[in-house]
């Protein structure tokens, strides 16, 4: 059944992954930590490791401690992606959070119009997250993000053009059990960059790239310690269907402390191992890494810190 599924899976993420991957704010559905990576990045419905804020933001209403992590990616053709996350609780029931993630390439080698070598320059996007959530009942909590963008291209050796907008998610997470848990995700509602070229060419204009707007649901199961995550996804560019996005992951700890993973999603292959212990207080800390690939052959690794006080 479960080789039944993952192939329907696979045979349905290709089949749409075209109409969507090179959409603008890319980065930001990439998978940020080795974590959700290595389960498919179907973090809807679960609490990542010290990053609440990413995969649902209605999640910072449910902590209990104050969390802060790292995570970094190395990509192929020099290409990075680093994500930083503090969040913490607002008694009784309420918590923000603070994001920032960063891409970018490397190593870009401009050329004069004569085809000679001029300076390595390098682009990249950033985005700054914000969150608020909400417990409305004891079970159910509300929240949202906003996003603060920018996308700094370069276009000469002294000439750099920006992108910058804003965008927003929000999140709602429904605690149906002790081992169950209900996520819906409306992400990037209204994200964009807005570009303005009269700067750099004499007929330049004034544009928008409008994000893909995806809505989520998600859920997280826990059978017998196998923790089991998945959400379907469908992504919109504002006016019709773009493409169904779905995702799959497991999780399975050993002797508490160990963990390993696997999952599909974003049209990605991925898997991942865990370490949990104490560094001033026991299981305080998490250390993690996930190695994906897709079907074009692009690899990814990813290492991931998060700490809890």
């Amino acid at each position: 059944m479960m080789k039944k599924i993952f192939l329907t899976l696979t045979f349905i993420s290709t089949l749409f992954a075209q109409d969507w991957a090179g959409h603008s704010g890319g980065f930001l559905r990439m998978g940020m930590t080795s974590r959700s990576t290595a389960m498919g990045g179907g973090l809807t419905a679960d609490l990542d490791h010290s990053f609440a804020v990413f995969h649902n933001p209605a999640w910072a209403a449910f902590l209990i401690n104050q969390q802060v992590g790292f995570s970094y990616t190395k990509l192929s053709l020099d290409r990075r992606l680093s994500a930083t996350s503090f969040a913490t609780p607002l008694p009784p029931t309420a918590g923000i959070g603070v994001a920032w993630i960063n891409s970018g390439v490397t190593d870009i080698q401009g050329r004069y119009s004569t085809g000679e070598k001029s300076t390595v320059m390098q682009s990249g996007e950033n985005a700054v997250m914000i969150t608020f959530a909400q417990r409305i009942l004891p079970w159910l909590s509300v929240g949202s993000t906003v996003k603060i963008l920018r996308y700094d291209l370069p276009i000469t050796e002294s000439d750099q053009i920006s992108g910058k907008g804003i965008g927003f998610d929000v999140g709602i997470l429904i605690k149906s059990g002790e081992f169950v848990t209900l996520g819906i995700m409306i992400q990037d509602i209204s994200s964009n960059y807005q570009w303005n070229t009269g700067d750099v060419y004499a007929e330049g204009r004034v544009y928008k790239d409008e994000f893909p707007t995806l809505y989520r649901i998600g859920s997280r199961m826990n059978y017998k310690g196998l923790i089991i995550v998945g959400d379907a996804g469908i992504v919109t560019d504002h006016k019709s269907f773009t493409s169904f996005l779905p995702r799959l992951g497991v999780e399975y700890a050993f002797l508490d402390q160990y963990f390993f993973r696997g999952g599909y999603g974003n049209n990605r292959i991925a898997f991942g191992i865990g370490l949990e212990y104490g560094l001033f207080k026991a299981h305080d800390s998490h250390l993690d890494y996930a190695f994906s690939m897709d079907w074009v052959n692009q690899t990814a690794h990813i290492i991931s810190y998060a700490f809890n006080f």
